[in-house]
């Protein structure tokens, strides 16, 4: 009697892959997520840009609004995304990317629950960092 095949593990569930961003201009905004957060660029491919860390789950998907149809468009303010910034030193780590031109709506601040900050896109999209 052949033995039997090893049993397999059981589906956990899914993981995130990728969530959308709507920007005006993918060029612009992918040089800002890349060159100015420090986000690499993981596919790049006609209209399907995503950046993250590569090796890493979690991409956000640069998605133009217009290729949304007339009822899509821009949605500025809280994106509800929470980058980790790796380092040491979360203030210096912001103060880097200061230098480099992000934009920030809200400096270091340490709360209760741990410290964070906010920065803005080129189309006002705000994401919230987080020492890693």
């Amino acid at each position: 009697m052949p033995p039997k095949p090893p049993k397999k593990a059981a589906p956990r569930g899914p993981y995130f892959a990728s969530v959308a961003v709507l920007v005006s201009d993918p060029k612009r905004s992918l040089a800002w997520y890349t060159e100015k957060l420090g986000l690499d660029v993981i596919d790049h491919e006609s209209h399907w840009i995503t950046v993250g860390r590569k090796g890493q789950h979690g991409k956000l998907h640069l998605c133009q609004y217009s290729e949304g149809g007339d009822n899509v468009g821009l949605e500025p303010g809280n994106s509800g995304i929470l980058l980790l910034l790796p380092g040491q030193d979360f203030t210096a780590s912001c103060s880097e990317l200061e230098r480099r031109g992000v934009e920030f709506t809200q400096l270091p601040k340490t709360e209760s629950w741990g410290t964070y900050a906010t920065v803005r896109d080129p189309d006002g999209n705000e994401h919230v960092l987080m020492p890693e």
